[in-house]
């Protein structure tokens, strides 16, 4: 409704007096009432240009664990593209956003595993928050990529890693795990050779990070099961700017 006009209320007196203009009145009114339509037709072109932006391009993370420290830092929030990996094969050293293990792993699967809508909606912060919504199929975790297809990957006790038996320089880790005097520790090992289509990927902090070594159904991520690549922090602002990315030779 709009406020009411003198100017108007003397015109409406004459409207029975001049049929042409109670029909432009009665018109002016009509497109008046078109407007709701319109700002909400705007709505879901936004919320559609947004969602396919997010799905399809890029979207924010935010970084739930310890897991990738000290490089990335809990609660920092994270640009994660979409679009290398439909052209080129993930590079080690890349920090790689991917699906759970609960949506991958044999052993950790259900008997259906949700879909790409699904997973979509839940992770929608209003219907995420809802309670019982959310589920493990449709998290996302982030690692860095440590294997490629054809090499052989072992990871000792402590989280070491050497590829085709050549020690892989790993500056970005400064927390390995713990071992007693007999080379035992709470971690476990990988020694696995990394076939087409599949990677390795482990946390930086290898003493706190739920990773490769030990997914139960194996140490293997296939890429299939990858959401893209984090390239750039945009918070907290003091650390803002691209992520670094570690020189690795892929063979």
């Amino acid at each position: 409704m709009t406020p009411s006009d003198p100017q108007a209320d003397d015109g409406d007196r004459h409207l029975t007096s001049h049929p042409q203009d109670r029909q432009g009145h009665q018109g002016r009114r009509e497109e008046g009432e078109e407007n709701p339509w319109a700002f909400w037709r705007s709505v879901l072109i936004t919320l559609a240009v947004a969602l396919g932006i997010r799905q399809f391009l890029v979207e924010a993370r935010y970084i739930p664990s310890g897991s990738m420290l000290p490089g990335l830092q809990l609660q920092d929030r994270l640009l994660v593209e979409k679009l290398s990996y439909r052209f080129r094969p993930p590079r080690r050293g890349e920090v790689v956003v991917f699906h759970s293990p609960y949506h991958f792993d044999p052993i950790l699967t259900g008997p259906t595993k949700p879909g790409a809508l699904h997973c979509l909606l839940v992770n929608l912060p209003l219907i995420g928050s809802l309670p019982g919504i959310q589920q493990p199929a449709c998290d996302a975790y982030i690692k860095r990529v440590i294997g490629l297809p054809g090499e052989r990957v072992v990871a000792d006790p402590r989280g070491r890693v050497t590829i085709n038996g050549r020690p892989l320089d790993e500056p970005y880790v400064k927390n390995y795990c713990p071992v007693d005097r007999q080379g035992v520790g709470p971690c476990r090992t990988i020694d696995v050779v990394v076939p087409p289509g599949h990677l390795v990927v482990m946390g930086d902090n290898r003493a706190n990070s739920w990773d490769a070594r030990f997914w139960p159904g194996g140490p293997l991520l296939p890429d299939s099961e990858l959401i893209g690549r984090a390239f750039w922090r945009f918070f907290p602002f003091s650390s803002a700017g691209p992520l670094p990315q570690p020189s690795q030779p892929d063979r």
